[in-house]
């Protein structure tokens, strides 16, 4: 195993107890922006080679207002934020003088970030808003690093069956299947560790639910990676790769968390 991984981990972990525990929202949310603005910086590099163009430009700055919009909720209402945002890349084509045949690709992966990374990521700032905020967030994360770990070792161990060999050739049924049982068993340590509010069949439903969406998000963005010609996102974490590597599972637990939150906990 790679020595830095657990180094990375060891910084890491402490930092961000303090901040989701000790710190107020506001700063969850910036740690939540500063995540999502490096995460679509490294998505727009699979598309535009350059470090900096006017549609990354763009596409940052919508992802900052979407941001924006979840941590402070009478900014803007879904629908202007949407409609901001399309009417934005849309007509910053008007004015960016590119070839056309390029300029509506470049329209498309532009949107696409800021929706794929900004919208449902944000969401982890609406989960640290709800009751027992604090606690819904550490269980979302160590049960999808459960899901993410057990994964790894499993598929490394006895992974046989190539999962998508097309997508990622590395990644197994074994591992996926590994990654499912990490993720409940995960979910049912957290729920008497510190999170008793939950039933037992929330926090076995919960545990499946994460368990099936992080390989989803995982997959995902192995396709924009593999059509990119990339390994990894990028090398800001030693041993991990890039923020988008690190999160990519979130981008889809998050929202699916939430949304299941709500569904059950409104009357």
């Amino acid at each position: 195993m790679d020595r830095r991984r657990v180094y990375s981990a060891l910084v890491f972990f402490p930092c961000f107890y303090v901040l989701v525990r000790y710190l107020p929202p506001m700063a969850f949310s910036g740690f939540v922006a500063a995540g999502v603005f490096l995460a679509q910086y490294e998505y727009y590099r699979f598309h535009f080679p350059e470090r900096w163009s006017p549609p990354m430009g763009l596409g940052l700055g919508l992802g900052l207002l979407v941001t924006a919009g979840f941590a402070l909720p009478g900014l803007l209402s879904d629908t202007a934020n949407i409609s901001f945002i399309v009417a934005a890349v849309l007509l910053s084509q008007l004015l960016a003088g590119r070839e056309i045949k390029s300029g509506f690709l470049d329209t498309a992966v532009v949107a696409f970030g800021v929706f794929y990374i900004a919208w449902l990521l944000g969401h982890l700032i609406l989960l640290r808003r709800l009751d027992e905020g604090i606690a819904l967030t550490f269980f979302l994360f160590l049960v999808t690093w459960a899901n993410d770990t057990g994964a790894y070792y499993v598929g490394s161990l006895w992974g046989r069956r190539p999962l998508a060999p097309r997508i990622s050739p590395r990644k197994t049924w074994e591992g996926a299947g590994g990654g499912l049982l990490c993720s409940v068993a995960a979910a049912f340590i957290c729920r008497a560790w510190f999170l008793e509010s939950l039933n037992a069949v929330d926090t076995l439903l919960i545990g499946l639910l994460v368990g099936m969406t992080a390989p989803l998000g995982d997959l995902c963005e192995s396709v924009l990676k593999r059509g990119a010609g990339v390994k990894d996102s990028g090398a800001l974490i030693p041993g991990h790769g890039g923020i988008l590597d690190r999160v990519d599972s979130l981008i889809f637990t998050t929202p699916a968390f939430y949304y299941y939150l709500l569904s059950v906990r409104t009357p």
